[in-house]
């Protein structure tokens, strides 16, 4: 199965994982997310007042200049992790 094709269903598997992830995992899933299908985080961080943006930001941010590939390939072994839990 093709890289594209492993990161749609770990998307659909995310929706049916077992439990619930903890907090800091949904935000790496996010991050790994966004910078596999956006690439490099844009526009402003959110102020401090918008805190569960601000940490989605964030999340996204810390995966920069990870290649494309390279953060689905971590998505699709953390939903896999996950899974198995």
């Amino acid at each position: 199965m093709r890289l594209q094709e492993q990161f749609v269903q770990a998307q659909a598997d995310s929706k049916n994982l077992p439990e619930r992830p903890d907090n800091m995992t949904l935000l790496k899933i996010y991050g790994l997310y966004k910078q596999a299908s956006a690439g490099d985080a844009t526009g402003e961080r959110p102020g401090f007042t918008d805190m569960v943006g601000r940490a989605k930001f964030d999340a996204w941010d810390g995966f920069k200049s990870v290649s494309e590939d390279d953060a689905m390939q971590q998505y699709v072994d953390l939903i896999e992790e996950l899974k198995d839990e």
